[in-house]
């Protein structure tokens, strides 16, 4: 059994549109020293799958600086490794009217699904926070003998969160009986979808062609809700820690999660051989003063700390000058906070410069953002 990856790294780009104005969401920056993309990279990589490719839309130069050739995760490879495959835009079409959904991006590298070799396949949101096993997704697959697996999870939903997800409803065999894409009056316990999914490469390449020639454009309405009856689609339940980042509040609750719940940074980044991979920044370790102070934070390495750090992710390079205060906020890689300056509930894109003795604050339902390399 072999498989291949297809992640999607611009779906959600405008969930959090102040972090993705100059990059994709697959490269916005989380938790001291990944992007959001290291997370699914390393999942497939840690099921033995190293054949993957990851199709972008636009505002793809920060995603292929931090993928480089794919050393990091062990993706530099003679035969499969990890491939970017742009917008393919013909001489003939609309070059503003790129892919919206996932099945249209399908669509548009119909070429290169076509020349897949692997028996399977596993596509993937690239924004999936989580540390799953994908041999085990597989697994379930080849054991229900389904057409196609996706994976979901447990939550309590309300009409907000609900409208931004999409619902499966199965059996007691896990086969799906209904779906509600992103409803607007649902309340309630339900499995939301992960957006990953499974499927034998055979049936992808005949999905992806069927949806060309009758002009679908959705996976979830033009394929799974439509066949659903006649085929046997199967829901796979996770049980372990999944972020879903919705939105720019979402992105900082769920930052400032990692610091308060030990559970959720354990089920991350502490599975035991399913470690989370990176781009490697050759830093030295980072400086604490002895007139600094640090409490419940993450810090990355080549961080200089001269002032109070509390409850914080501070990430590489990052300079804190003295008798600064800095709480409750993210600040992006090498970025300034001068001299007594004071943050709270602050997050700053990288390069950002904040001088000395500026007071800024937000809250937690709205945090104060500065835009990358912006002074203030």
């Amino acid at each position: 059994m072999s498989a291949t990856g297809i992640i999607f790294s611009n779906i959600h780009d405008n969930n959090i549109p102040e972090l993705t104005r100059m990059r994709t969401v697959a490269s916005v920056p989380f938790a001291c020293r990944y992007r959001f993309i290291d997370f699914t990279l390393s999942n497939m990589v840690n099921s033995n799958i190293y054949n993957i490719s990851v199709i972008t839309h636009n505002n793809y130069q920060s995603l292929m600086d931090h993928i480089g050739s794919g050393k990091d995760w062990d993706l530099a490879r003679r035969s499969g490794g990890i491939k970017i495959l742009p917008p393919y835009i013909t001489a003939f079409a609309n070059n503003a009217n790129l892919y919206q959904t996932r099945l249209q991006a399908l669509k548009s590298v119909n070429d290169s699904i076509s020349r897949i070799t692997d028996d399977y396949v596993v596509l993937s949101d690239c924004d999936v926070i989580c540390n799953v096993d994908f041999n085990d997704i597989i697994a379930y697959h080849q054991k229900s003998e389904a057409d196609m697996t996706i994976a979901v999870k447990t939550v309590d939903l309300t009409p907000e969160t609900a409208k931004i997800n999409t619902i499966f409803t199965s059996d007691e065999d896990g086969r799906v009986t209904d779906v509600l894409a992103y409803p607007t009056n649902f309340s309630g316990t339900a499995d939301i979808s992960l957006n990953i999914v499974v499927m034998k490469t055979s049936y992808l390449k005949q999905i992806v062609l069927d949806a060309i020639a009758h002009d679908h454009n959705s996976l979830t309405r033009d394929v799974i809700a439509r066949n659903m009856d006649r085929m046997n689609y199967r829901v796979y339940k996770y049980e372990g820690y999944f972020a879903c980042i919705s939105s720019f509040e979402e992105y900082y609750r769920n930052s400032m999660d990692l610091l308060r719940n030990s559970e959720a940074r354990a089920s991350l980044f502490s599975v035991k051989n399913r470690p989370v991979y990176t781009k490697v920044r050759n830093s030295s370790p980072s400086y604490y003063s002895p007139t600094s102070t640090v409490k419940n934070s993450m810090i990355a390495d080549g961080c200089y700390i001269e002032g109070t750090v509390e409850n914080s992710i501070i990430f590489r390079g990052v300079k804190i000058g003295r008798n600064a205060t800095v709480k409750n906020s993210i600040i992006m890689q090498d970025s300034i906070v001068g001299e007594g300056a004071s943050l709270d509930c602050v997050i700053t894109d990288k390069n950002a410069v904040i001088t000395d003795k500026r007071r800024l604050s937000g809250a937690d339902i709205q945090p104060y953002y500065i835009s990358k390399g912006k002074k203030i």
